[in-house]
């Protein structure tokens, strides 16, 4: 069996109305996850835009390929700042990088995916794999989070105060 990998790109831009402290200077753009499970979930319920990848892909193109899958949209251009692998629970590795941009959320056309719904009916429905996205502030974006992508997070602001 091969090793399950997934690619994302997490986007950040300045903040609309930048505060005194550093962490509230910078923005960044999270989707919340579609479908059944997630419906009435906030805290811990978004993430990176991501998704997995074939080992004839390399990580990069499968984090643009992803985002546009994902957004609708295509992916912004570079440079990709990387920040990084993790193993998360379940033993996938994610890797993700970062790049500055602006987007419109109201502009974003979800991918879809299709699953059995309710459980054990025989009956499928097709969801979004992210239902919105939003900016939010980095300490509002670690409540949002799930937390397995919080490291990535914290990758990214120490770069940019670094």
């Amino acid at each position: 069996m091969t090793q399950k990998r997934s690619a994302g790109l997490l986007l950040f831009r300045t903040a609309a109305e930048p505060t005194t402290s550093a962490h509230d200077a910078v923005e960044v753009l999270l989707g919340h996850m579609g479908g059944p499970f997630w419906e009435h979930k906030d805290d811990g319920a978004w993430a990176i835009p991501k998704g997995e990848y074939e080992p004839d892909e390399t990580p990069i193109d499968a984090a643009r390929r992803e985002f546009t899958e994902e957004i609708g949209l295509p992916p912004p251009e570079g440079p990709y700042l990387p920040l990084g692998e993790l193993r998360i629970p379940g033993g996938k590795l994610v890797t993700i990088w970062a790049v500055r941009a602006d987007l419109d959320p109201a502009l974003m056309v979800p991918g879809t995916f299709t699953m059995e719904w309710p459980p054990h009916s025989g009956r499928t429905q097709e969801f979004p794999e992210l239902d919105q996205v939003a900016w939010f502030s980095p300490p509002a974006a670690e409540t949002k989070l799930i937390p397995s992508q919080i490291p990535f997070l914290k990758r990214l602001l120490g770069l940019l105060e670094g």
